[in-house]
Formats: structure tokens, sequence, C-alpha cells
């Protein structure tokens, strides 16, 4: 949301593929969303810039100087005693993989880039990958798009009072888990009638 309001032109791209969409229809499905190839650029851009673990678990070479894919070009030699920790923020901000990397461009998702990220594009790692790969990816998955295309279809967001778009503080904070450094706040305005009440 932080992304979105800082964004205007974004946010107004992916309510009206919504409201196209769906149409007088009151409610998002999950059914819906595979209907909604913007939003779902959207969430994957999120996922680009603002990984949830910024920090990949530690690996460990199972061998001696054993060679680890993801540096191998590189040519780094990795003794069997290191851990190695990817940092999955960084790999989503590279700009020898991603152009204008720290730009917010859901489009970069859509035309042809096929970019998976369940971890076999490793410029693209928001889970992991392999073994240990989040386990909760496949909700993740699905309930993200569903919760955010569900209450940008209900609610037409605004900043406070007196605040601008460029005002919104997108820096993280890194911990166990990433986040906003300085909390979001938004202003909802239902954009959906509400239905009518009966006695």
């Amino acid at each position: 949301m932080a992304e979105l309001l800082h964004n205007p032109a974004v946010l107004a791209k992916a309510r009206a593929e919504i409201q196209e969409t769906l149409g007088p229809k009151e409610e998002l499905e999950e059914s819906d969303v595979a209907r909604l190839p913007f939003l779902q650029a959207v969430v994957k851009e999120t996922m680009r810039l603002h990984p949830a673990g910024p920090l990949m678990l530690p690996h460990k070479p199972s061998e001696t100087e054993q060679e680890v894919g993801f540096l191998e070009v590189a040519g780094f030699a990795v003794p069997s005693e290191a851990r190695v920790m990817v940092n999955a923020w960084a790999i989503g901000r590279d700009p020898e993989v991603w152009a204008e990397a720290e730009e917010f461009r859901p489009e970069r998702f859509l035309g042809g880039r096929e970019v998976d990220f369940r971890g076999k594009d490793l410029e693209f790692l928001p889970f992991g990958s392999g073994r240990r790969a989040c386990p909760g990816m496949p909700l993740a998955v699905r309930v993200v798009p569903l919760m955010l295309g569900s209450i940008l279809h209900a609610f037409d967001w605004r900043l406070p009072c007196g605040m601008h778009p460029v005002n919104v503080d997108l820096s993280d904070k890194f911990a166990a888990t990433l986040m906003l450094a300085v909390p979001l706040t938004a202003v909802p305005v239902p954009s959906v009638p509400p239905r009518e009440q009966f006695d």
C-alpha cells in the first residue's frame, strides 16, 4: 500500500483494472485474481523491492571448497565450514539485472517477462529457493493478491490531510522480517455502495 500511495498513477491503474474486470460485482473472489495481471505484477514488484525475509536462511556447503551455484559466475570457492547468507533485498535491487532497479514499476513483470518467484529465477527470490524456501509461499501467493485486490476494490485510498505522495516514507527497517521504518497511515473511503439493510 505504501508503494501504491507513493505512486498514484500505479494505484489508479490497479483500481481501474479491478473495476473493469469485476464490473458491478461487489466482492473480489479468489478466481478473479487470475484475470488481474496488473494486480499480480504489483504484488511481484512489491516482493522484489520489499521481500518479507531480506536475508535467506544460512546455507552451508557440503564439501570443502564447493562451488556454490549462485556464486559460480563470480568464481567463489566456499569452504565447507562457511555459512552463506543470501541477501534477497540486494538481489531485487541489482541494477545489472533490473533496469531502474529502485523504481516501483510493476510493468516490468508484464509483456513477456516471465520471472518466477518460486526459486527458479535467481534474480527474483522473495521466498528463497530449494529446500529452504519459505513454507508460507503457497498461502502468500493466494492471499496477498486477493487481500490487496479486495481493499483496492472496496476503498478509494487517500493520504492524511496535507500529506503528498512524495512524502510517503518507503525506507525499510531490517529485522528477521522486513517492515516499513515509518508505519503507513492511509485513509480508506468506501467506493462500493453498502448493501441494503433488511429488517
